[in-house]
């Protein structure tokens, strides 16, 4: 099934280095990376990217530095060109426009682009995908979540030889978006135990230094109910830095057994949680609540707990709901979002207005689940404003902290808060007036960097 063009095609003109590189050689029309689907890159023949931990020079970078107003509305964004230098990853100063460059320096022209903090994607399957292959829309579901695993159990299997390359140009498709880190849940299950998240960390190990990435051990099949344990802590041993969970009562057959046996898993290997919860009403809420407040017994859990999905905070009345956020929030206990539409909206604003983390991901791309995957979280800031009226040039730059993982260059008051000397050189470049526009517009992103090294797209070379 990997041998025909894929449905989707990577968005950046020029991508990672590794991007026409699968496992296996493939080539680009097997990866499916078409070069009608690019946006415009940043110029026509990009100078060659500096080496990872290079010392090196950007001129003209456009950065947001405040608010402009009328009266107490904020009704434009103020921005102004800077020179970067980047040292061993990082940016290690900001400096005028017009700064002058050591001779001899390494230095590229931004060309005037917006700067923004590249995006974090908090939730997605990297390991069990088409991409890449043949286009393949899901069978009819036959017996709910439990059909679907049915499936997995035979298709899983004939998947594994390909995972590798698969999960690599899902890997470029992130990057072309703008994406520089994700946290994959990765299947842990008696079909093929621990394969998948030895095979994902190889192939995400092959993307650094131009990716980061987080590995959740996921009991798709069960946790407790199967007797998983042993490889879920194998798993955790083999590279996962999550322990995963599966919707407690009404798939792994015990709300208290199931929590408590995750959380013990986490806690005796020194691990994190992030569990998938889509149970709606009370027993999904009684499972965030009994995982918050273990996570708040256990202070080696604080930040490292996050509840995927968590449908179950739709049913909450604004009581109920304001209580379980505050908990939450003083626990360090997240909530990974795909911002769901429907008959019922994830209530986010009232989550980060009680101070919980509110990541979002891309769950999947095209699998046997779903195929109405992008890969772009931009696209989930852009869907939250538009869910939750977020519609004016404030609301709408403030919404690019869901794809960012928190971050915005601008504080909700107009203060610059990013990027500052000393921060990762994790950026994405966008031909935009400010935030606000990249977010409602989908601006295709030029250039990306993790850590320094350019990931996708590519500068210009500038004079020193």
């Amino acid at each position: 099934m990997f041998n025909q063009p894929s449905v989707s095609a990577a968005p950046a003109a020029d991508l990672s280095r590794r991007a026409l590189l699968g496992a296996g050689g493939l080539a680009a029309g097997a990866l499916g990376l078409a070069a009608s689907a690019a946006p415009t890159s940043a110029v026509s023949a990009p100078a060659k990217a500096p080496a990872a931990g290079a010392t090196w020079f950007l001129r003209n970078v456009r950065l947001e530095t405040g608010y402009e107003r009328e009266g107490e509305e904020v009704v434009a964004t103020r921005t102004e060109l800077k020179t970067l230098k980047i040292d061993k990853g990082a940016i290690a100063a900001i400096l005028p426009a017009g700064a002058a460059i050591p001779p001899g320096a390494v230095a590229h022209d931004a060309g005037g682009l917006l700067m923004l903090p590249s995006f974090r994607d908090m939730h997605i399957h990297l390991d069990k995908t088409f991409y890449g292959g043949p286009w393949q829309a899901p069978r009819k579901r036959k017996g709910g979540i439990a059909g679907q695993i049915k499936l997995e159990q035979k298709l899983l299997p004939e998947l594994l030889p390909t995972l590798e390359p698969r999960a690599e140009a899902l890997v470029a498709l992130l990057q072309g978006y703008g994406t520089t880190f994700a946290r994959s849940q990765c299947n842990v299950d008696p079909v093929i135990g621990t394969k998948h998240v030895e095979k994902l960390k190889a192939a995400l190990d092959r993307h650094q230094p131009d990716f980061g990435y987080e590995i959740v051990a996921f009991p798709q099949h069960g946790f407790a109910s199967i007797g998983l344990e042993q490889q879920m802590r194998q798993a955790v041993r083999a590279g996962a830095a999550y322990v995963g969970g599966i919707d407690p009562t009404t798939v792994d057959g015990g709300m208290e057994r199931s929590v408590d046996l995750m959380m013990q898993v986490a806690l005796d290997e020194k691990a994190g949680v992030d569990i998938h919860i889509h149970e709606p009403g009370e027993s999904g809420a009684a499972a965030i609540s009994r995982i918050t407040d273990i996570t708040a017994r256990n202070p080696a859990l604080k930040d490292r707990v996050t509840i995927s999905h968590g449908f179950s905070l739709m049913s909450l009345d604004k009581p109920a709901l304001t209580e379980l956020a505050r908990r939450m929030a003083a626990a360090g206990v997240s909530v990974a979002s795909t911002v769901p539409f429907g008959g019922r909206v994830m209530p986010i604003p009232a989550l980060q207005a009680a101070g919980v983390k509110v990541f979002t991901g891309t769950d999947s791309v095209i699998d046997h689940w779903s195929v109405f995957g992008s890969g772009d979280v931009l696209e989930k800031a852009k869907l939250a404003c538009q869910l939750y009226g977020w519609s004016d040039e404030q609301a709408i730059g403030q919404a690019l902290k869901i794809p960012t993982g928190g971050i915005t260059p601008l504080s909700p008051t107009g203060e610059q808060q990013w990027p500052k000397a000393g921060d990762a050189a994790d950026c994405v470049f966008v031909d935009a007036a400010s935030s606000a526009e990249a977010v409602a517009r989908l601006t295709p992103r030029q250039v990306v960097l993790h850590r320094g090294v350019v990931a996708a797209g590519g500068f210009k070379a500038a004079r020193a």
